[in-house]
Parts: structure tokens; sequence; C-alpha cells
């Protein structure tokens, strides 16, 4: 049995009015939190609150000041056996003495979330049991780099290794957008945009890192995120102008 619904979206642009909202220790914001679909979980305190110099809707994202704490903002779950899974974020931080990951993953604890791939000196970390597809930077590895990951199992999948780097210049209070795809057939996408390669006006333009062949099941269920999380005793704001994308509906579900 099937309706005229398919397509499932989520998306925020944060227009709305976050003045210095706090939340509390690992304390999930559930269901609907921003509008669109989208939830929030956090490893420890922090707060929210509209960035005003700038426009389009801006939300900040100040994690606690305990090395590691982090915050993440999630939507899901989606399954790509229902069809293609898409989520697209443009996003800053304020140092560059953090971890940022955005993509897909199985694994996401609603009380004490953990960070999908975590990168020290030359070694990519894959967390979790589950299926992750997505981009991270980590400023505790040796070189600073964008790298796309794929991991299953807590492995790379489909040539991951250790991280297909963007050779991508990592900025501090810059825009990144970044955008990743999870199709029907296990495979996926990863795609970076970032300062230092622009179109012709000058704008930052996405680029595909890494299209890896299928290697994740398409019948697990991921969640989209969008997570920062600190490297080291000090608070680190992520500054989201939009995070959103799009899935199927699974009609075969009785």
């Amino acid at each position: 049995m099937s309706g005229s619904r398919g397509k499932i979206t989520f998306g925020s642009d944060f227009t709305g009015s976050y003045a210095s909202v706090a939340w509390g220790t690992g304390q999930l914001v559930a269901g609907d939190a921003f509008g669109g679909g989208i939830g929030f979980t956090s490893v420890n305190e922090g707060s929210f609150a509209s960035t005003v110099d700038e426009p389009g809707g801006i939300l900040a994202i100040t994690t606690d000041t305990a090395d590691n704490d982090n915050a993440a903002l999630i939507s899901g779950p989606f399954k790509a056996e229902d069809g293609r899974v898409v989520a697209e974020a443009r996003f800053k931080y304020s140092n560059v003495d953090c971890a940022v990951f955005f993509g897909f993953s199985e694994t996401m604890a609603l009380d004490t979330p953990v960070m999908p791939a975590e990168f020290a000196t030359a070694t990519m970390s894959y967390n979790g049991a589950g299926g992750i597809l997505g981009i991270q930077y980590d400023v505790d590895g040796t070189t600073d780099d964008w790298r796309a990951v794929m991991g299953d199992g807590g492995a790379a999948v489909s040539g991951s290794g250790n991280g297909i780097r963007a050779n991508a210049t990592v900025t501090a209070d810059r825009w990144v957008i970044a955008r990743a795809i999870l199709s029907p057939d296990g495979s996926g996408e990863v795609y970076l945009g970032e300062v230092g390669h622009v179109d012709s006006n000058g704008i930052p333009s996405l680029r595909l890192i890494k299209r890896f062949e299928a290697g994740l099941n398409p019948a697990d269920l991921v969640y989209a995120v969008l997570m920062i999380e600190n490297r080291s005793g000090a608070a680190r704001v992520l500054e989201v102008d939009y995070f959103e994308g799009e899935s199927y509906r699974d009609w075969r579900a009785a």
C-alpha cells in the first residue's frame, strides 16, 4: 500500500531565535528541536544562540568545556533501500582544535553520542558497529585535512582505509559546505566545498571527494549527522547556516 507522500524531507535554515538557550548534561532535545525534523544530542552541557551579524539564519552551538565534549544535530533514521538518501549542510567552526563529522551513521547513541570517525596521527578509527559514510576533520591528525570515509562494523570498507584526503584548506571561522549521498546499492558519494575551491564568482563550490563503491547494507537504518567535538579543555562553537536532506518512505512496512 502506498500514498502520495513518498519523499521524506528534513531541514532548517535556523531562522528562529535562540538567545543563549542552555541544555543540560547529556540531554537530548527530542523530535523537532529546530523545526524540519532535526533533533539534537550531546555529551555534557552547552548552549544554543543565534548569530545575528550575518543574514539568513545561523545557529551557533557551543560545547561544554571538558576535553572531548561534543554536540550533534541529527535527523532520521533513514534507509537507502527505500531510495537515495541525501544530506547537505553549510557550517563553520570557531577554532581548528576540534573534530567535525558530517554524513550518515547507523550507530548514534542519543544519550552519549560518539564521533562516528576519528583521525589521530595517521590512523582513522571507525566507531560503533554500524555503517558510516561522510567526511571528517580531526586536529589530532598529524596532517590537517578533511577526509571522506566509509566504514562498517568498526572497520573501513570500499577502500576507505585511513580516509580519502580532500587536500583542502582547513581554516577556522570560514564556511564549509558538505554533502553525502547513500544509494540503494550501498554505494556512497562525499562532496566538499571550502576555502580555496571556488566558482567563477568566488563562491565555494562543491567537488566530489570520493565515490565509494557498494560497501554498506542499504537495509540498515542511518541517521544524518552534523557533529563537533572539542579537542581541548575549552568550549568550541559550531555555526550552522543550514542542515537539510531527503529520503524515501518504506511503503513495504506492515
